[in-house]
Order: C-alpha cells, then structure tokens, then sequence
C-alpha cells in the first residue's frame, strides 16, 4: 500500500495491512504525505548506477559475481609494433605504442592510450614493415620520439590513478618480447631510463597454456581459435591484438582463471 513515489509511510503497515481497516487505511494514504516526491527515488537511484559506473562496477555487476577476483585493480594489454624487414634491421625500434586499461573487477576496457612514434636511426619504413603491421609512413612522419611517448605514458599512468602505490596493476603482453628484449633493447641504445612498471608482466601464452593444457603455437590466432573467439580487426595491428588479448582475458577470467605475473624479476 503505497502511492506513486513507491515509498509513504503507510508503506511500514504493510506487512498488517489486511488487519488494518480500510476506511482508516483510506484516510492514512490522503493524511501521510510521501517521504518523497515522485521520480526522487528513481533519480537517487540512476544517481548511483552512474556513480558505481565511475568506479568500474557499472558495467555488468552480475559479470562480476560469475567470476572469481583477480589479484590485480588493473591489467595494462600491450603490444608494440617495431621497424622490421628481411633480413631484419638493427636496431629495431618501435613505431606503435598501444595501451589498453582493462578493469579487474569487470575485465572491461576502461581506457586507452595510444601513439604512434617516429623511428630514428632508420626513419623510412620498408615495404615489408607497412605490409606486415599495415603501418604507412604518413603514420609515422612527424610523430613525438620514443622519449617523448614513454613520458606521456607516465603522464596518462598518473591520470588513470596507475601510479598510486595502493593500486595494483601490471602489463600483460603476447609474448615476452614487448617488455624484456624490445622496450629495454631500445632505451639502452638511446640511453634512456626504464619505468619500474615496466619491469614485471603476464605473458598471455603462458597464461593460456595454463588455463588450457596446449602452448599457443602461432599467438593470437590459436589462442582464439582455442576459446571459439572471432579475431579482432587485423593481425600485426598493435591495438587490434590489444583488443584481442583483452577479449582472450575476459574470456579465460569468465573460466575461473586468476592471472599471475610470470616475468621473473630484473
């Protein structure tokens, strides 16, 4: 017995309304006002759907309680694409930069950064290089260098709150290649320091031989096809494998599966 708000205080007799006369009943719904004017409770409430939507809980809260917790806040998915031919250039050095934030909790795509970056010692693409990742040399004419990409990294880390000492995150790569030969390989030819965060990770393939029993012999694309997975945009495109191994994630997580760091200390 409540009016149109959902919530007056004759609402508290309900559970001994049928003992309650009708005639008073009547007159108590016309006496007592409603706590609240109608829509309030229905403005509170969308209120606070947008407030847990800002912290990561929005998205499917049911998605949520079907998978157990990870022990990370946060998964960073990375996957560099570099200068190449063959037979290969030396040194190599990095011409996609691709980050994509991937909340714990939901397995949800929060944020992304993504840049593009200007080689140096070998500034023009060879034919094989745009043929293999698809990058042109539009792309990367006129692009910030690697110094100056790995400090706008640190400044969209420090925006996204992945600084924070209390926040645990940590990259995941498709391989170790992105984060122990081809990131430290160039900062030491450049002299450039290496962030701390980058220095631990979760290889995807270890990740999924564990969850699944078989090595992922050819990446991405056995990964996928082990998981009934449609791939996502174009192989060797560094933000459409990003999406991927979030996909490949989300899916092995729905599993049961708790990711782990596999890199060993440097």
């Amino acid at each position: 017995v409540s009016d149109a708000s959902g919530c007056s205080m004759i609402a508290l007799l309900h559970t001994g309304a049928a003992k309650f006369p009708q005639n008073l009943l009547s007159r108590s719904r016309q006496a007592v006002p409603p706590l609240f004017p109608a829509g309030v409770l229905e403005g509170f409430s969308s209120i606070i759907s947008r407030k847990l939507a800002s912290h990561g809980f929005g998205a499917s809260m049911a998605a949520m309680s079907s998978f157990p917790p990870q022990r990370y806040h946060y998964f960073l998915v990375l996957d560099f694409e570099a200068t190449c031919d063959k037979p290969q250039i030396h040194p190599q050095e990095i011409i996609e930069f691709p980050i994509l934030k991937l909340n714990g909790r939901t397995m949800e795509i929060e944020s992304t950064f993504h840049m593009y970056v200007q080689p140096v010692v070998h500034p023009q693409l060879t034919p094989f290089c745009t043929e293999l990742t698809g990058i042109i040399q539009g792309m990367v004419d006129g692009q910030p260098s690697l110094q100056q990409v790995l400090e706008r990294v640190d400044e969209w880390m420090a925006k996204e709150g992945l600084l924070d000492p209390s926040v645990k995150s940590i990259f995941v790569t498709c391989g170790d290649w992105d984060l122990k030969v081809m990131l430290p390989g160039q900062c030491q030819y450049l002299g450039l320091p290496v962030a701390d965060y980058f220095k631990q990770w979760i290889n995807l393939k270890k990740a999924y031989s564990f969850a699944m029993g078989s090595w992922p012999k050819n990446g991405l694309l056995d990964m996928n096809k082990g998981l009934n997975l449609q791939h996502i945009g174009r192989p060797h495109s560094g933000i459409d494998d990003c999406k991927n191994i979030a996909n490949i994630m989300k899916t092995l997580a729905h599993r049961g599966f708790i990711f782990k760091q596999t890199s060993k200390p440097f």
